[in-house]
Order: C-alpha cells, then sequence, then structure tokens
C-alpha cells in the first residue's frame, strides 16, 4: 500500500456509515469487478480481526463527486483512514491480507 500524498479528511457523512474508532478501511468498488468482491473479503476479514477497525465499501458510480475529489481511477481502490479520518495510505486493485494488515499497523 502507498503512503498517501494528501492530508484529506473523510467523515461518516460523506462515507455514509461510521468510521472505526481506531482506522477505517474504505473501498471504492464497481458492479461489475471481479478484484473488488475479493477485495471486499479481505477487508472485512481484517477489519473482524482487529479491534475498532471498520470497513465500508462504496459504490463508485453512485458517489462519482467523492470519486472526483478524491482522484479515484480504478477500482477497487482501497484507502486507511486513521482515528480523525485521514488519508494515511492508498492502493488500487486487490490488496494482500498482510499488506492491509501492515498498513493498519502504520495508521494505528
Amino acid at each position: 500500500m502507498d503512503r498517501a500524498t494528501d492530508t484529506q479528511r473523510l467523515d461518516a457523512t460523506q462515507l455514509g456509515a461510521e468510521l472505526g474508532e481506531r482506522a477505517t478501511l474504505v473501498q471504492f468498488s464497481s458492479a461489475f469487478c471481479q478484484p473488488c468482491r475479493a477485495t471486499r473479503r479481505t477487508l472485512a476479514e481484517v477489519a473482524g480481526m482487529v479491534e475498532g477497525v471498520a470497513h465500508i465499501e462504496i459504490d463508485a458510480e453512485g458517489h462519482l463527486t467523492l470519486v472526483r475529489r478524491l482522484d479515484i481511477r480504478s477500482t477497487p481502490t482501497v484507502l486507511v483512514l486513521d482515528a480523525r479520518g485521514a488519508v494515511v495510505r492508498r492502493a488500487t486493485g486487490q490488496p494482500r491480507t498482510v499488506d492491509v494488515v501492515a498498513a493498519l499497523g502504520r495508521a494505528m
């Protein structure tokens, strides 16, 4: 996962769901994206293993304003937010569980 270069913050209103107490995994997906399904499983598994971490999946096509604001260019794209909602990591493509856990470790 790449370190995010921006210091944007996101909140529950923008994402449509509550942030995790310690960190949040935000996944941008599209309806017919096969890697998005696998990414959903990976992120849900990690969020279930790590206390205080939430997984939020966002339909990119249904949230074009947010997609443009965050410069999301492909799906899946995963943002790792810290407890304050700041984007601290960003990755495109299907992530490996070990990489997600490592990114969370740096975010918390």
